[in-house]
């Protein structure tokens, strides 16, 4: 399905864009009836759980899913979103699709039926945003060793870097400094996927308790 945007202009804040979400996810047939379980956005993209029940009460056969105990099924699906000329659309995907978009948070994650095909596109969706959680947030000082060398604009390579910040105005700004050169340079979250943690500011001794400690020897 392509893009659809509200010329109406009806949706302008997050309000209205939840509330939006919660509307695509809600319907019923004659059969069957899906409701929102969770909606989480990350960036621009919206995150979905929508659970379905057969109005009979009876257990939902599915190709794709494992039934729950209670007879429903809840599947993911992704929402691209974006404003054009103050205009609010979507583009909206089922995890089965294989969205790009691979950022739903864990907790969204663990309310999905299980899958019956394990080489399915959404069980490769589930992993890819899996792995993107698993990323750390490295902390000032933490030294890590990236996967795989990055190749900085200059031609040069960097592997081994520290966890830092410049400021900009008033802002601290996250940065890295190379350990070959001493230079910083921005790196971005998925370019950290894999990465070691070789130290740990926090479990590094405070100089001034170092000197403290020194001094009673």
């Amino acid at each position: 399905m392509g893009w659809l945007f509200y010329t109406d202009r009806r949706v302008q804040t997050y309000a209205d864009e939840k509330a939006e979400i919660t509307r695509l996810c809600t319907f019923e047939s004659d059969i069957r009836k899906t409701e929102l379980v969770k909606a989480c956005k990350v960036g621009s993209t919206w995150y979905a759980a929508a659970k379905v029940t057969n109005l009979d009460g009876t257990p939902v056969e599915d190709a794709t899913y494992v039934t729950e105990p209670d007879g429903s099924i809840t599947f993911g699906a992704v929402f691209l979103t974006r404003y054009d000329d103050g205009c609010w659309g979507y583009k909206d995907i089922e995890e089965g699709g294989g969205p790009n978009a691979s950022r739903a948070p864990l907790a969204l994650i663990e309310l999905l039926s299980d899958l019956k095909d394990p080489d399915s596109y959404a069980h490769a969706w589930r992993q890819r945003c899996r792995d993107w959680a698993a990323i750390p947030d490295y902390q000032e000082g933490d030294r890590i060793k990236l996967a795989a060398p990055v190749t900085l604009t200059d031609g040069s390579t960097c592997q081994i870097v520290t966890a830092t910040h410049y400021r900009r105005g008033r802002q601290k700004r996250r940065c890295y400094r190379i350990e070959e050169t001493g230079g910083l340079v921005r790196l971005s979250k998925a370019s950290l996927a894999g990465s070691e943690l070789l130290s740990s500011a926090k479990g590094a001794a405070s100089p001034v308790l170092a000197e403290y400690l020194a001094g009673r020897h």
